[in-house]
């Protein structure tokens, strides 16, 4: 893979936090450095989109993790969330492109729930309430999960003739895309989201997967390309 830069850092995208676990540890046996590969990879997911499209985030922190799995974790989550019983390359959870705001529903709450004592005079005594009133630091929005299946993506990387890190990159950088709301059900969308994949890629010095025909990378199903809650 050539070592070739990544689009410029986005003051927008360094407000995502990436949390990285390291499931299946052949990651980690066949890939260097694979917790970095997959922090640039996702950055540059980030900076692209948000610089195509900057309203994608709401304001303040946010988070997403990227879970280096194995194929029956895959398997399981693609059973159960998307009906098909197999192992896919990778799955992506999105929350906040679904219109999750990682909140728990309580946004209607407001300090004027609490009531005054009948007297009118608060039950906190005095200097009590500073800290219980203070904002603390704001709670991240979460983007979402993005689940990549060890074996499938090896084995894809040596059917396509690929590097293993070339691959996951690319995979890396699709999933990320999906918790943004990027998608390739229709032909549009699919274009716009492959114009974007490329882009990310070229950056890193790594091919456009979509020459001669390549398809999504997790479009186990050419033209059924179903998308869920689990986006794959």
């Amino acid at each position: 893979m050539s070592n070739a830069s990544p689009p410029p850092p986005d003051a927008s995208a360094d407000r995502v936090e990436i949390l990285i676990s390291i499931e299946e540890p052949r990651w980690e046996d066949r890939i260097s450095d694979i917790e970095g590969l997959c922090q640039r990879a996702a950055h540059a997911a980030l900076v692209a989109a948000l610089t195509a499209e900057p309203g994608l985030l709401p304001d303040g922190p946010a988070e997403m993790s990227l879970v280096l799995a194995d194929d029956d974790t895959v398997h399981e989550l693609n059973r159960t969330y998307r009906g098909k019983d197999k192992p896919t390359n990778v799955l992506s959870f999105a929350l906040h492109a679904d219109g999750e705001d990682g909140s728990d529903g309580d946004d209607d709450f407001a300090d004027d729930e609490f009531e005054d004592d009948p007297d009118g005079e608060d039950d906190v005594e005095e200097g009590e309430g500073d800290d219980f009133l203070s904002p603390g630091p704001a709670v991240p929005v979460l983007l979402g999960d993005v689940i990549l299946a060890f074996e499938t993506v090896e084995r894809e990387a040596g059917e396509q003739n690929k590097a293993l890190a070339d691959h996951l990159t690319h995979l890396v950088t699709h999933g990320v895309l999906h918790l943004l709301g990027y998608d390739h059900i229709e032909d549009g969308e699919a274009e716009q989201m492959e114009r974007l994949e490329t882009q990310i890629l070229s950056g890193f010095g790594i091919a456009d997967p979509y020459a001669g025909g390549g398809h999504a990378p997790d479009d186990d199903d050419p033209g059924d390309a179903g998308t869920t809650q689990a986006t794959h």
